[in-house]
């Protein structure tokens, strides 16, 4: 039997939303956990988080991240990284003080920000985008969401961008169609697997609360549930989209997230420049701890 930390992290959770669940294990070394277990927890865990993010120290200031959700492993995850980050520096006064530490995930080494001390938050930069040339007919991505093809936003494209994950972004006209959608389960999963796509994140410029600058929803059928309610790696890709498109600045603004008109979840996005001038997407906010305790795995 091994007996682990665990601990229950809501993210982007503010003083109206519940946030978004992850469940954090700390690991004494990097090999504590084969995928195989890791997998087993977080299938085990389906339903009470939406994913289970597993974190190893490897130095002073970097720490190993992987992700597991209930159906399979996960290239990178946001709002786990966002909570596990928070959880860590608020938890260790020595980290605390450090404004920025590192971690490594099955996309390279990224950049961790830390403005808990003004800001109450973190900061991570997400990882490289990649943006793909396939284009997949409006009327397809329509009926996968249940909606009328019209409902789509002429101004903006339908585009695949991959900041951690593959990404579908799909410009609505309306806050209230926006809020109105709801897609089947299973038919939103087949269209994900045939065109190879993780996560699809609609958007609006509609917003229940004017300090915000976008309305999003992001659906995850592939890892086993419906609707992700505040995500980090998809809004970063979002925010690539929005560079990319000529639509945003650059400087830090804040998205709001769920189907809930005025209990939205919030995520703020920065830029920065790496050590090779490029520009980053930095996708930020806090978290609640909700759960410590110790897992039992038999």
């Amino acid at each position: 039997m091994k007996k682990l930390i665990f601990k229950k992290i809501d993210a982007f959770a503010t003083e109206k939303s519940t946030g978004n669940p992850a469940g954090a294990i700390y690991l004494n070394t990097e090999d504590e956990l084969n995928p195989t277990e890791m997998q087993r927890i977080a299938a085990e865990l389906k339903g009470f988080v939406n994913e289970v993010g597993y974190i190893s120290k490897l130095d002073t200031d970097t720490f190993m991240l992987k992700y597991y959700s209930s159906e399979r492993e996960v290239e990178f995850c946001g709002h786990a990284t966002i909570a596990i980050m928070f959880d860590l520096l608020k938890g260790d006064p020595e980290l605390l003080k450090k404004p920025t530490i590192n971690i490594v995930t099955s996309k390279g080494k990224l950049l961790v920000q830390n403005r808990i001390p003004d800001e109450d938050a973190v900061f991570i930069s997400a990882p490289v985008p990649h943006f793909s040339d396939k284009s997949i007919p409006k009327a397809h991505i329509a009926e996968a969401l249940h909606i009328d093809k019209k409902d789509m936003d002429e101004n903006y494209p339908a585009k695949i961008v991959n900041a951690g994950l593959d990404t579908l972004i799909v410009p609505i006209r309306t806050l209230e169609t926006t809020l109105a959608i709801l897609p089947d389960f299973l038919n939103l999963k087949l269209f994900c697997e045939s065109n190879f796509i993780d996560i699809v994140l609609v958007f609006t410029s509609e917003v229940s609360n004017k300090s915000n600058h976008f309305r999003t929803r992001v659906f995850a059928p592939r890892f086993g549930y419906l609707e992700d309610p505040a995500t980090g790696s998809g809004n970063a890709a979002f925010g690539h989209y929005l560079l990319k498109n000529e639509k945003w600045n650059g400087e830090i603004f804040s998205l709001e997230q769920n189907d809930k008109v005025d209990q939205s979840n919030i995520i703020k996005l920065l830029t920065r420049r790496d050590e090779m001038n490029n520009i980053e997407v930095a996708f930020g906010g806090g978290a609640v701890l909700r759960i410590k305790g110790e897992y039992f795995l038999v």
